[in-house]
């Protein structure tokens, strides 16, 4: 394949094993041109140096100025690359076949805008977090279109950043991420690509590894995010309800846990998803709320600002 290839990674607080992540990616069996950091930091001259990576650009983003949506769009806009792969600074890529294998996605499907990848959890995560990565984003391959609507409901437009290649010319035709966006940039464009026609992949031979270990606060921090988001939104979201797909993650990882002889674990399951479900609805219904609560709950302090 002769298509060119550049990486988009947003981050803070860089951690030390990010040149794990650069070393993977100059491994690849297809190869990256250029690496874009758009490095979110409080003090502009404070950017890293990757010495030993001439290909990989540092660019400073103001702590006030970052945005989900706007920050990606201005490291995209520094490529010009056939495809775009945008991933997060704690993923970790476990072969030499990432790119290539999301590259697939599009040679195998003209119609396809991005493509994104299957996020595996840590060795050490908890049951419930091995669970929820393997319930939404299984073993096998799945393209998605305007006509899997009545069936996959709000997950038509599931996609996520973490690890998701764009078809970069076709990324601008459909007027890239919205400038300012709390949180689900990735499903709100997946929400243009469907409703234009065009299709969205999920490839499960695309692999990262990537989980989180939140507390039930953080996790209600984070779903407030998500709600505001569905309410700032309802031309992606209205009359699309995903608490059927939520009723049945708690439900199915409930049995996964008994199953494997860890009931215990479901008290914790029971906190946590109460948790979410009370940040989700706060956020949905933010507008509602004082000011200076809404800026308590949420985990994005700079979208108030």
């Amino acid at each position: 394949m002769s298509f060119t290839v550049d990486v988009v990674i947003p981050t803070y607080n860089i951690p030390e094993r990010f040149t794990d992540l650069l070393k993977m990616l100059h491994l690849q069996s297809h190869p990256v041109s250029k690496i874009i950091i758009m490095n979110t930091v409080s003090d502009l001259n404070s950017d890293p140096e990757f010495q030993d990576y001439p290909d990989v650009s540092v660019y400073p983003v103001k702590i006030t100025e970052f945005d989900h949506g706007k920050t990606r769009n201005e490291g995209l806009k520094k490529s010009d690359a056939d495809y775009v792969l945008f991933l997060t600074q704690d993923v970790e890529i476990p072969d030499a076949f990432l790119v290539e294998n999301l590259l697939e996605g599009f040679l195998e499907d003209p119609d396809a805008v991005v493509v994104y990848g299957r996020q595996l959890a840590r060795e050490n995560a908890k049951e419930t977090e091995k669970y929820s990565r393997a319930f939404n984003y299984p073993g096998t391959s799945r393209t998605k279109r305007k006509e899997d609507l009545p069936e996959l409901g709000i997950k038509t437009f599931f996609c996520s950043d973490v690890c998701a290649m764009y078809d970069r010319k076709a990324f601008l035709e459909l007027g890239g991420f919205i400038d300012k966006t709390i949180f689900n940039e990735d499903m709100i464009f997946a929400h243009k690509v469907i409703t234009s026609g065009k299709a969205v992949v999920y490839r499960a031979d695309a692999r990262v590894i990537h989980s989180h270990d939140y507390s039930g606060m953080q996790q209600l921090h984070r779903n407030f995010d998500l709600g505001v988001s569905q309410a700032d939104h309802p031309e992606v979201f209205s009359g699309i309800s995903s608490s059927k797909e939520g009723k049945s993650l708690v439900k199915n990882t409930a049995l996964h846990l008994l199953k494997m002889k860890k009931p215990l674990q479901i008290i914790s399951l029971v906190y946590i998803s109460g948790m979410k479900y009370l940040g989700f609805l706060l956020g949905k219904n933010y507008k509602k709320l004082p000011d200076g609560l809404v800026r308590k709950l949420s985990m994005n302090q700079n979208y108030w600002r």
